[in-house]
């Protein structure tokens, strides 16, 4: 067990490879922020399993801060936005977000906490906004004829994924012979949420 001083961690994501100028400029700002440790990862929002969060989150001991660039970095909706933060409070620590330019969101702060919950939902309330257009712009494609559903290529495959499994490949090398993402096959391993 680690000797503690109170500490700031930081956690810093983008959702693809391509955002690495995004990822360092995260990275950036948070030992700006006088953070002892980053953890990094390159994984979507929306995937339920990441591993550099959870182990941020485990690094934790009481009095420590996690520290993020945006709140859309730890959570896609409020409400796991909000587990997260009661997560990180169980803990007996603070949850900070440096974000709004400049302004600081701390979870010691009572208006940090309100303007945190307005945050999160300003931004699921954007997110659904886009998703709702975006199931418009596909019916009027559908019903002028112009749209073409997208075949899910690592689904086709699934089959292959498993015989290859069972033979011994691991996931980076069935990845790799079929080209597929490798979290596309523990999606088809049954190892990730759909």
């Amino acid at each position: 067990m680690r000797n503690h001083n109170a500490e700031r961690l930081g956690y810093a994501r983008t959702s693809t490879t391509d955002q690495a100028a995004g990822l360092a400029a995260q990275v950036r700002d948070l030992e700006a922020q006088g953070c002892d440790r980053v953890f990094t990862e390159q994984v979507s929002g929306t995937v339920t399993v990441r591993p550099e969060l959870e182990a941020a989150i485990d690094y934790l001991r009481r009095g420590d801060a996690l520290v993020v660039c945006k709140p859309d970095r730890l959570a896609r909706s409020t409400a796991d936005l909000l587990a997260f933060v009661g997560r990180i409070k169980a803990k007996g620590c603070e949850l900070v977000i440096l974000s709004m330019g400049g302004q600081t969101l701390d979870t010691r702060s009572p208006t940090s906490k309100l303007m945190l919950s307005m945050l999160a939902a300003v931004a699921e309330f954007e997110r659904d906004l886009m998703l709702e257009r975006q199931r418009e712009g596909i019916a009027k494609a559908k019903a002028e004829g112009r749209y073409l559903e997208r075949k899910s290529t690592a689904r086709s495959q699934a089959e292959e994924v498993q015989k290859l499994a069972a033979e011994g490949g691991s996931p980076t090398e069935i990845a790799k012979r079929l080209g597929i993402g490798r979290t596309s096959v523990y999606r088809c391993l049954g190892k990730v949420a759909a």
